[in-house]
């Protein structure tokens, strides 16, 4: 006759408790070789202290002792480390192949967008360049590279971009009288041919075709006065002005800041929103990226060398052509927003100002302009205006950001603006009144 019993083996110690391994022995003792019920008792432990000390038990079975030791510990590792480990890998590893396209995922990372993931990824192989591309880079070094001649007397270009009749003749006449080997005029009237009322505007139109606003004709009636102002080897400086724009100061004041900079006046920044980086299309790839995609005033002022290269260009210039127009693909592009800013931000962001000179009011935050009536026009407010130092952009994006920089003129700050729009006809005596006025501020 025989006794059955299980016996657990292997008392260890986990994590500050105690615990019994799974080791187990089926034992079967003769039931003859148990002298009394002592006997049966001694195959356990004594006593719980005798389980903390860690004593080893052993068994008498005949001839055969057992003398089981500590079962060895298996290494655990907590699920959820492993898990999240492999989500970060497959999260870097998406990042890189897909890098994020759109700005709201962008903030969730970080409020400053986009640009603090992409930093720390790897860079982007070179990408091989097209012919196209390579000879359009050669023109423009070459261009821009050409060593500046001084001229006895460099004259500045001005280019008035209107509709017909410009109506502040008489004020620009007062503007430019005194100065006449220091300047030239061009006009482009898209629809009519304008009345003159100065002699120095009389004869000076070019040729013209029609101007739609947001449409590549706009770039094409800019780069128009451009080509003919070229023509002229004193003009070294182009300022393009609209009919409803005034000069802010004397014609001296203007000429110095003009002629003794070495930077275009280009209005340029970054903007996300649906109004900025929302109006880039796909189909200016490989030429243009998004990440290279501008926005700025098409209010210019550009020295030479910039006028030359913006002429000269068809690779870029024909990316904006063919995909840059209202309605196409729901992007409502705008060229003449977009083309200079993103031409100069990719082939020499370092020699223009980012900001425009023509001071134009946006405050209303409306499609259009505010425009200065005859109510609105007072000494005050030409002098709020001709005292702004700082150019200030608005991203169009959900955050608003406001974007500032102090506009310096050889590292100086200086006033930003020297022109202002939009003025409607009827101000202009009372811009006459005050000409003499508040061009002096700065004189």
């Amino acid at each position: 006759m025989f006794v059955f019993f299980n016996v657990d083996l292997g008392i260890y110690h986990y994590f500050g408790g105690w615990g019994f391994s799974d080791l187990r022995f089926d034992c079967r003792i003769p039931i003859t070789q148990l002298k009394n019920s002592d006997s049966l008792s001694s195959l356990k432990p004594k006593s719980r202290s005798e389980m903390k000390t860690g004593h080893k038990y052993q068994i008498d079975m005949g001839d055969m002792k057992v003398l089981p030791g500590p079962r060895p510990r298996t290494t655990k590792r907590p699920l959820w480390i492993i898990i999240l480990v492999s989500m970060v890998c497959v999260f870097l590893i998406c990042a890189y192949i897909y890098p994020p396209s759109g700005t709201g995922a962008c903030y969730i990372f970080s409020d400053k967008g986009c640009r603090v993931i992409t930093d720390w990824l790897p860079p982007s192989p070179a990408r091989e360049l097209s012919d196209a591309e390579i000879a359009s880079r050669i023109v423009i070094r070459e261009i821009l590279n050409t060593p500046f001649v001084p001229l006895k007397t460099p004259k500045i270009a001005f280019l008035f971009l209107t509709p017909g009749s410009l109506p502040f003749e008489k004020l620009w006449d007062n503007f430019f009288k005194g100065h006449e080997e220091k300047f030239s005029i061009y006009i482009h009237a898209s629809k009519e041919k304008p009345v003159h009322v100065s002699r120095y505007f009389a004869g000076r139109e070019t040729h013209s075709d029609e101007v739609i606003w947001g449409k590549i004709s706009m770039v094409d009636a800019e780069r128009r006065l451009l080509a003919n102002a070229l023509h002229d080897p004193d003009n070294q400086h182009f300022v393009l002005l609209s009919d409803s724009c005034v000069p802010l100061h004397n014609f001296d004041y203007i000429y110095q800041y003009l002629i003794n900079t070495n930077l275009s006046y280009v209005d340029c920044f970054k903007d996300p929103g649906p109004h900025g980086n929302g109006r880039y299309s796909k189909h200016m790839l490989p030429e243009i990226e998004m990440k290279d995609f501008r926005k700025g005033a098409q209010w210019f002022s550009m020295k030479r060398q910039h006028a030359l290269i913006v002429v000269a260009d068809n690779l870029y210039y024909s990316k904006f052509r063919d995909y840059c127009k209202p309605g196409l693909e729901g992007h409502n592009c705008i060229a003449d927003e977009h083309y200079l800013p993103t031409f100069f931000h990719m082939t020499d962001p370092e020699g223009i100002a980012n900001w425009s000179i023509t001071h134009v009011d946006w405050s209303e935050r409306k499609w259009h302009p505010k425009s200065y009536g005859v109510q609105d026009v007072t000494y005050e407010l030409l002098q709020n205006i001709t005292s702004i130092d700082v150019s200030v952009h608005v991203t169009s994006d959900e955050r608003k950001e406001v974007q500032r920089w102090p506009c310096l003129w050889n590292g100086v700050q200086r006033p930003c603006y020297l022109f202002a729009r939009k003025f409607y006809p009827e101000a202009l005596d009372n811009l006459m009144n005050l000409f003499s006025n508040y061009s002096s501020l700065s004189a």
